[in-house]
């Protein structure tokens, strides 16, 4: 009876708009009050035991690493390297969009950061290019879903807390379906722009303008690389590598770009601190909320009924994926993470679900939920710059959205797909 109180004081708290943190913590301290009173003598502790990991150590440092690189001129470099690369294939500025969006998620991290940073750029461009408002700001929100599948990741991060899973297997298990879903993007991308006559990129650069957009092109894809090799094969923790990325981005920015100035330092500080704390708010609030679900053994019961019922696997994954689509379209990526993986990873493990499937199915399920109204962050974010409205933008990515979906399903149902080069280790 409390556990389902619990559920309903969060659910109506959700409904009338009440921060995500509060209202898990809220939920919390009804079920304490319910159940036992004397558990609010803990209440603490386990907020603090939600924040208190190492692996958080690394959240700050990547924001930060993304939020200088967002100030050192990047954003024009990688498009310019981006249009070096889709010349040869006589793309456009659509195509651009999702090879810059690849890069750029590889070295931010955020969906969101990608959205802001490439479509304040790319969005006007392609309108004078003769593109629709509309294609070019749905092709840019759909292509930002990236910024969280392909290494390094913030939800990564996250999802690792939670579970336990090697930051470095779930970094090359994000490889293989980011290159996926940015793939399947761009064919349809390169598709509908002959098909509708988009302006497409002719022509050769001078050799030495080519040499310059290439050298800086591949010092900021080099970050990324560095991250992933560094993790995975055991030379640094993510918090260690975190670290060098972001040595490397101020050295990128003041000696090699010279761009970056001590006044986007300090404000880039400022947005990493409040970004930081929120998430850890976030996090403390939800070891409430998940032990209550512990202490009501919510993922044993679920597990029982689903091995008891004998309900066809293939049945149970779709109705995970489902289960994703749904809350991702309510809830932000992190509180999502915090409150599905206690619950379900147990029920997918002893279902035979290896955890860094579960984590990529998760992910980029997910992904498609910044992209979905109403709270879609992608989505609001590309509404603001283009000056459209979020179902306009929404009805744009749906065709690129149907390539994200078609990703999930095959990393459901294709274990080697998110597997195959963490078992290389």
């Amino acid at each position: 009876m409390s556990l389902t109180i619990m559920f309903l004081v969060l659910l109506v708290l959700l409904l009338l708009g009440v921060p995500i943190a509060y209202a898990i913590g809220s939920s919390g301290i009804v079920y304490m009050l319910l159940t036992e009173p004397s558990f609010l003598m803990s209440f603490p502790q386990r907020i603090l035991s939600g924040t208190n990991n190492f692996i958080i150590i690394a959240m700050p440092l990547f924001m930060l690493t993304g939020e200088l690189m967002n100030h050192c001129g990047l954003t024009r470099r990688l498009i310019n390297f981006a249009l070096l690369l889709v010349r040869p294939f006589h793309g456009g500025l659509a195509e651009v969009n999702i090879v810059a969006s690849m890069i750029f998620g590889g070295i931010t991290g955020s969906s969101v950061a990608d959205t802001s940073a490439l479509g304040s750029i790319l969005i006007p461009d392609m309108i004078k290019k003769g593109y629709p408002r509309g294609f070019a700001a749905g092709v840019t929100v759909a292509s930002s879903t990236m910024g969280m599948i392909i290494p390094p990741s913030i939800p990564m991060l996250m999802y690792s807390m939670v579970s336990g899973a090697s930051v470095g297997k779930l970094f090359l298990a994000g490889v293989i379906p980011g290159i996926l879903v940015g793939g399947s993007q761009f064919i349809y991308t390169f598709l509908i722009s002959k098909k509708k006559h988009y302006p497409q990129e002719e022509g050769s650069l001078p050799i030495r303008e080519t040499l310059k957009i290439a050298k800086d092109g591949t010092l900021a894809i080099f970050m990324p690389i560095l991250i992933i090799v560094s993790v995975s094969f055991g030379i640094a923790t993510a918090s260690e590598s975190a670290g060098i990325a972001l040595l490397y981005s101020v050295l990128l920015g003041f000696f090699v770009y010279k761009e970056l100035k001590c006044k986007a330092i300090i404000k880039s500080l400022k947005k990493t601190a409040v970004m930081t704390a929120s998430i850890m708010i976030i996090g403390g609030f939800t070891m409430v909320f998940t032990w209550a679900l512990a202490i009501e053994q919510v993922p044993n019961t679920i597990a029982a009924f689903l091995l008891a019922s004998n309900i066809p696997f293939w049945v149970v994954l779709i109705l995970f994926d489902i289960l994703i689509l749904f809350l991702g379209t309510f809830l932000d990526v992190v509180p999502c993470i915090l409150l599905i993986a206690p619950i379900l990873l147990p029920v997918m493990r002893q279902l035979g679900m290896d955890e860094l499937q579960f984590g990529m199915i998760l992910i980029v399920g997910l992904a498609i939920g910044l992209v979905t109204p109403p709270v879609g962050m992608c989505l609001n974010v590309g509404a603001k710059i283009s000056g459209l409205s979020i179902i306009e933008v929404f009805k744009e990515a749906v065709p690129f959205l149907f390539c994200n979906l078609l990703i999930l399903l095959l990393v459901s149902f294709i274990p080697g797909i998110s597997l195959f080069l963490p078992s290389l280790m």
